[in-house]
């Protein structure tokens, strides 16, 4: 673990409980590392912090438009969703739009990750389905990306499948990292998943490429303004995007990537043990070290987590502290 740096410890009865390490990378326009705790060349694999680069194909080739979704609708391309209602409504569009069969995807039927939505689901005795599936609008955005680049949509989830190299060679661009270089494994919901350094996974948007350049300036306001869509009702990857100055998704096994716009800086963090509990708590660190402050955002981390454990009995058991320091590189 010479690598990473302890971000976070847990207290319980005045004992050290549990110790939390991972990297941080903070990287300016130009791709320098500013900031960083930990190794900024260590490979992590991307996961769903990669969803909003994932979706820019859609956009770039103007598939939106061809299949008339709403903003709001191509929003779940890039989201994780907890399958509310108005997350599955919208995928329903989306495949009946695109003429999508949503037997096609390639993850088993499961249930709503909103237990709210799943005792709904139970109400109305409906079964589980793939549509339920919190990763289920990214496969839509990959099955649309496949058949545009004139590929079996039933194999949309394939390793060097044409929508999969598209998907890749997107990444790449957006990371500034060789596609040669990235290491390629199988995500939890079945289809590739990529591994960076933690370096380029906090690029910022500065694309070279024209054709995702202009995607993305589209696609992102759209992020801001249906925020829901990118999670769920009271959850961190919703609430943050409300910031019109942020840009960030979270994956799975805790890595976190985050955009701020004005101040052109990019940031990435992956907390090793895999746990998701304290993002509020190291994200809003991270702002104070570097001096950035929105109250509202401020507020909404703080309501998420405020550093106090308590027990099932919502009786305070302990404290959760954040024990880094961000090393600078100016």
């Amino acid at each position: 673990m010479s690598d990473t740096v302890r971000l976070t410890e847990e207290f319980r009865g005045g004992l050290l409980d549990l110790t939390h390490y991972g990297y941080i990378s903070i990287v300016d326009e130009k791709g320098k590392v500013i900031y960083s705790a930990g190794d900024p060349e260590a490979m992590v694999f991307y996961r769903s912090a990669s969803k909003p680069v994932q979706a820019l194909p859609v956009i770039a080739h103007h598939l939106d438009e061809k299949y008339g979704f709403t903003d709001e609708e191509t929003v779940l391309f890039a989201g994780s969703h907890l399958g509310e209602s108005f997350h599955i409504n919208a995928l329903k569009s989306i495949m009946k739009k695109a003429d999508l069969n949503p037997e096609d995807l390639i993850m088993k039927p499961t249930v709503p990750g909103s237990t709210e939505a799943n005792e709904e689901r139970i109400r109305q005795g409906l079964p589980k389905s793939k549509l339920y599936h919190n990763c289920s609008g990214k496969h839509a955005a990959l099955m649309l990306t496949q058949r545009e680049m004139g590929g079996d949509v039933k194999d949309y989830w394939k390793v060097g499948s044409v929508g999969q190299n598209e998907v890749l060679r997107t990444m790449s661009v957006l990371s500034e990292y060789p596609e040669e270089k990235v290491v390629i494994g199988i995500d939890g919901c079945g289809v590739p998943v990529f591994a960076y350094p933690m370096k380029n996974i906090a690029c910022i948007d500065t694309i070279q490429d024209d054709v995702l350049q202009d995607a993305a300036h589209r696609f992102i306001p759209r992020i801001h303004e249906y925020p829901h869509m990118m999670r769920g009702t009271g959850y961190l990857c919703s609430l943050i995007n409300h910031d019109a100055n942020i840009i960030a998704k979270g994956g799975a096994n805790s890595v976190y990537g985050i955009g701020l716009k004005k101040e052109r800086i990019g940031i990435s963090f992956k907390i090793k043990d895999g746990t998701e509990a304290v993002w509020p708590l190291i994200i809003r660190e991270i702002f104070r070290q570097i001096g950035y402050y929105n109250a509202d955002t401020d507020k909404m981390l703080v309501s998420l987590n405020n550093g106090v454990t308590v027990n099932d009995n919502d009786t305070p058991v302990g404290e959760v502290k954040t024990v880094f320091t961000l090393e600078k590189h100016f």
